[in-house]
């Protein structure tokens, strides 16, 4: 493959670095390059930024209000408003619900959730794992019975990240308990606060609240908020899915890590010099920024690949997955080794400036633990080499 990169589009990149420099506030961007798990507040009020500016959706169709800038585009905006400390958007309603809902959703429905969401007014939570259907999601329980023109659910959901700043809630549930498992799933969209939504904290090993636990009980839920046909929530579930591992590539993330690993190994010592020039520890560096230069190649291929019509069934976001999230952990790991005793102390989200330690400690190993979980979410890295094996190797 050769790779070249067209002079427009870093023209473009320096187009968004302009605009992140003229819209982002310090702090902000301060907290977010920390690893720190971003606010409601901050993520609709960067969601609104972007929409004056035609940018909250760049990878939704034109007609949904996307960009239409090509896939290398979105991965360069992306990239670049993640490096530079940024808020996310909500993930749920931009990469995993709404592709669901332009491409299988009804008219009513895309009007009733597109734009909203678009503008920043709805906050949206996902409701598919379960305590027992996690990477086998299709053994989910939850059920959903047709009374009259409503359904009524009743279930337990787990892991609903950012799920207590949700507006409306996107569910997999069991509307046909006969067939086999994946022919018998309705897609819903469930409106947080309904009577019966409970919403529970899980606070995880980092010692912070961004996932849930979801009681349904007794939900009276509009049949008209079922996204497609019922007992075909699966398909719909598998391009939500498909979008959700791609975006676990992270080359971003991977990217600030190394650079705030190489910048606590210029600071720490080891013997009588600097950690960064231990021929031990530099090599170990050096193996992971080879490996996350083939994962930029890599994601850069299947974007090239995208834009030229590549199969979509081929299991690439699985690939990007895998190795994405596996480097995460690997740079984590190293960055909380260089920290050494200051790897051992609990920083909090505000007020860290004033306590001991590396200026760049504060963040880290909170980070490090909860991203503990990245080879699960979105489906165990297990699962993703068995669709690898299928998908590619024809196993």
């Amino acid at each position: 493959m050769h790779f070249r990169q067209d002079p427009e589009d870093e023209r473009f990149r320096e187009e968004v670095r302009a605009f992140l420099r003229a819209r982002l506030p310090a702090d902000v961007a301060e907290r977010n390059r920390r690893g720190f798990h971003p606010t409601k507040e901050d993520e609709l009020w960067w969601t609104r930024v972007l929409y004056e500016r035609g940018w909250s959706a760049p990878h939704w169709p034109v007609e949904y209000g996307g960009t239409g800038w090509s896939p290398l585009r979105r991965f360069i905006f992306e990239e670049e408003c993640f490096l530079a400390g940024a808020p996310p958007t909500c993930a749920a309603g931009f990469s995993l619900l709404g592709p669901v809902l332009y491409t299988y959703g009804n008219e009513d429905q895309k009007q009733r959730f597109l734009e909203p969401t678009r503008r920043g007014d709805i906050f949206w939570g996902q409701l598919f794992s379960e305590p027992n259907a996690g990477s086998d999601l299709a053994s989910l329980k939850t059920i959903a019975v047709l009374d009259g023109d409503h359904y009524i659910v009743n279930g337990q959901k787990t892991w609903t990240t950012e799920g207590h700043y949700a507006d409306w809630l996107f569910c997999l549930v069991r509307t046909d308990t006969e067939s086999k498992p994946q022919r018998g799933i309705s897609f819903l969209i469930i409106d947080a606060k309904a009577p019966g939504v409970t919403v529970r904290p899980i606070v995880s090993l980092d010692e912070s609240h961004s996932l849930n636990e979801t009681f349904l009980d007794n939900v009276r839920v509009p049949a008209a908020n079922r996204i497609g046909e019922e007992n075909k929530g699966w398909s719909y579930a598998k391009l939500l899915l498909e979008h959700e591992r791609a975006f676990s590539a992270e080359v971003p993330r991977n990217k600030r890590l190394m650079a705030q690993l190489k910048q606590i190994a210029k600071t720490q010592r080891s013997g009588a010099g600097r950690l960064i020039d231990d021929p031990v520890f530099s090599a170990r560096i050096a193996e992971a920024e080879i490996e996350l230069r083939a994962l930029e190649w890599l994601t850069l291929r299947a974007l090239a690949d995208m834009d030229h019509g590549a199969d979509p069934t081929k299991p690439v976001g699985s690939v990007l997955k895998v190795r994405g999230s596996e480097l995460i952990q690997k740079i984590g790991a190293l960055i909380v080794e260089a920290l050494g005793d200051h790897g051992q102390a609990f920083y909090p989200e505000h007020g860290f400036e004033s306590l001991p330690g590396p200026a760049e400690a504060p963040g880290q190993v909170a980070d490090f633990l909860y991203r503990r979980a990245v080879t699960i979410y979105g489906g165990t890295n297990e699962i993703q080499r068995n669709l690898i094996a299928r998908g590619l190797l024809g196993l």
